[in-house]
């Protein structure tokens, strides 16, 4: 059974996958699906958090998965796969969910949505990425000290 959270990221996941199949899609009609799908009006704000951060930050993510993902284009990925990451990787950085939170949220999308493989490759790649920002912290952390 999915959590409620689970669900709105479900929802927000299908409004990213939209986007970017297409991006001339209206913001507005984004807000009205998920409002119609998330009748709770904090699951629908906090989706709606979700994707309008993905939105905004959208070139951050995308630089920061591809230097992740090492062998592979952000161009190349399946579409779900690459919206998964996306939203989790918001999450770890712009939001206070804890990372393993992120991540194992995330696995559970591409287990639903992706490929065979999907729940495997996200996860490799949301681990390392979870583990460079957070060596870049530590590294930060000395820095400053």
């Amino acid at each position: 059974m999915l959590t409620r959270r689970s669900r709105a990221r479900e929802i927000a996941l299908q409004v990213l996958f939209q986007d970017d199949l297409n991006p001339a899609a209206s913001p507005a009609q984004a807000e009205m699906y998920l409002r119609s799908r998330l009748r709770d009006t904090d699951l629908a704000d906090f989706a709606q958090s979700l994707v309008a951060g993905v939105r905004r930050n959208r070139a951050e993510l995308d630089e920061l998965l591809a230097k992740t993902a090492e062998n592979w284009r952000l161009e190349r990925m399946a579409t779900t796969d690459r919206n998964i990451m996306r939203m989790s990787a918001y999450e770890i950085l712009h939001t206070d969910t804890p990372g393993r939170v992120a991540i194992n949220e995330a696995v559970e999308l591409a287990k639903r949505f992706g490929s065979a493989n999907s729940a495997q490759f996200v996860n490799g790649i949301l681990d390392k990425f979870l583990s460079l920002k957070d060596r870049g912290k530590k590294d930060g952390e000395k820095a400053g000290e």
